[in-house]
């Protein structure tokens, strides 16, 4: 998708829009995946009620899916 044709969507309906990224490090350093969430206070449960509450078109539609493993093989 063209970035100028990009729909954009208002910050507080951006489930993922104040999150810092962290280093591989870091989450190691923290004892791995599970207990730096727990860290964070981040849980499964928090997710699930994310992504519920997610709009629809937040979401990947199956020939977009298709497109993006097709580019991500190919990119190997």
């Amino acid at each position: 998708m063209d970035k100028k044709n990009m729909k954009t969507i208002a910050s507080e309906h951006r489930p993922f829009a104040n999150l810092k990224s962290y280093s591989v490090e870091e989450i190691l350093a923290a004892g791995g995946t599970t207990a730096f969430s727990e860290k964070m206070g981040k849980s499964w449960d928090d997710l699930s009620d994310i992504l519920k509450n997610a709009p629809k078109d937040a979401f990947l539609t199956d020939e977009e899916f298709e497109d993006a493993l097709k580019t991500l093989n190919a990119s190997k």
